[in-house]
């Protein structure tokens, strides 16, 4: 059987395109790039993520035995097709925004040089990988800026859309800056710190919700994190407090509690002053259910005594916004800068760089989008991530780039931290780029002229 990451996970139109190069010959040197042309409603940045994933795959990315049975079997391409990609390796070279770069439209997160066909070939997985991690640490990210630094953990992966999903949002989610991830694998593949509490369903195996609580923390004595609101919240916190005394000449110590339905803000009250007035003033609460940035920014706006939140669905399907406007498209080939006017979708041509200022107090001032060679004030965002396929040393490790997404959320202005109405962050197209923007604008428009002159000519013979 096909493996699930195969390199057949593709559009079919990318070995369409591919058989086509092969036969033409066509393998010069080309140039795309990912960006974003415009960012969701209500979004004031991206965070750029995705980067590790996408070089794993280019580094791997051959055609096997059973993917050329494939291509052999399937009817569409010439015999030897499957020959030529047999000996496919992807040998170019990617520059990308390092992860947890805050970004902005029509800046390139990802830039590809490498021969057409190679370049042509990974868009699917390029943009089906960074797409998704950018999607969900952007929006991981306006948890984190509304948490105001209680702790945040991942509880998605249960309505992940898929496995992958729900990995790689756990990611994510760590790189923007969350705490913790209740997915176990995301800790055994990435080292992101798994944490869990019990399910409703462990309390109601029982037949006395005290002796649920005694056996879990007796049988995890590290953790106990105890979850009470499957009758009754408050009741529940009065049986914590009943059996906290014994536990702890046990020498097992009740760290917390969770509330994971009904009006949290009052019930995290309500627990706090039941929890005080028991003694137990250090356990603190955790809630959950149904959460998102925004009710986590009222809860905290309240005043609710809620120590952290677990987020699971509305962040890991980008409930809101559950997709990007991004692309990736062909900027240069066999020398020559190329552009697309298709309307609304118009690119800006040639390889590009993106320089940024910051202001005097240190936050972000403005981007400027321009070509590679042509300098601006600020710092360059797109650096070596991979050169003749294979990846630059000393590329940020995932704590190095957690680090990095909070230095660049801490120089976020405040118009563009706002849940709301966010304001709109300055990016300019510098004057070189537009030039030769409006230098094949001028070169297309007479070619369709001559085209059009041409046409009615033989019409006319006709």
């Amino acid at each position: 059987m096909i493996a699930a990451d195969s390199v057949l996970l593709t559009d079919l139109y990318q070995l369409t395109m591919l058989h086509s190069y092969w036969k033409r010959g066509m393998t010069a040197p080309a140039v795309f790039e990912l960006f974003a042309r415009k960012l969701p409603p209500g979004r004031g940045f991206l965070v750029a993520a995705g980067l590790e994933q996408l070089l794993d795959y280019l580094e791997g990315l051959r055609f096997g035995d059973e993917e050329l049975a494939w291509v052999r079997g399937c009817g569409r391409f010439d015999p030897g097709f499957a020959d030529w990609l047999a000996g496919l390796r992807f040998t170019g070279d990617v520059d990308a925004m390092p992860e947890g770069t805050a970004c902005f439209p029509d800046e390139p997160l990802v830039r590809v040089t490498a021969p057409l066909p190679e370049a042509q070939l990974v868009e699917t997985r390029l943009v089906n990988l960074v797409h998704f991690q950018t999607l969900i640490a952007s929006k991981a990210a306006r948890s984190v800026l509304a948490a105001q630094g209680r702790e945040l953990v991942d509880f998605g992966l249960r309505r992940a859309h898929g496995a992958e999903a729900g990995l790689l949002a756990a990611r994510a989610c760590w790189l923007a800056g969350f705490h913790a991830t209740a997915t176990v694998l995301a800790e055994a593949r990435f080292g992101i710190p798994a944490v869990g509490t019990m399910a409703h369903s462990y309390v109601l195996a029982h037949d006395d919700e005290g002796e649920a609580f005694r056996h879990f923390a007796r049988d995890l004595p590290g953790s106990v994190v105890l979850l009470i609101d499957t009758w009754d919240t408050e009741a529940g916190a009065e049986i914590v407090v009943r059996i906290a005394p014994g536990l702890a000449a046990e020498g097992i110590r009740v760290r917390g509690v969770r509330l994971d339905s009904g009006d949290l803000g009052a019930h995290a009250r309500a627990v706090r002053a039941i929890l005080d007035a028991g003694g137990l003033c250090d356990t603190t609460i955790f809630a959950s259910g149904d959460l998102d940035e925004w009710r986590v920014r009222d809860l905290v706006a309240a005043g609710a005594p809620i120590d952290a939140f677990g987020i699971g669905t509305r962040l890991e399907t980008a409930a809101d916004r559950p997709y990007l406007d991004c692309a990736y498209k062909l900027e240069w080939y066999a020398g020559r800068a190329r552009r697309k006017r298709s309307e609304g979708k118009a690119t800006w041509p040639g390889a590009k760089q993106v320089w940024r200022r910051l202001g005097p107090d240190g936050r972000l001032a403005g981007d400027v989008v321009t070509l590679v060679g042509d300098r601006q004030d600020g710092e360059p965002l797109l650096a070596p991530a991979m050169r003749a396929g294979r990846r630059v040393p000393g590329l940020p490790t995932l704590a190095e780039a957690r680090a990095h997404t909070a230095r660049e959320l801490a120089r976020l202005p405040d118009g563009l931290r706002r849940l709301d109405e966010p304001a709109a962050y300055p990016v300019e197209i510098a004057p070189a780029l537009r030039a030769l923007a409006a230098e094949l604008d001028a070169a297309q428009l007479s070619s369709c002229r001559t085209a059009k002159s041409a046409s009615r000519g033989d019409s006319s013979r006709a």
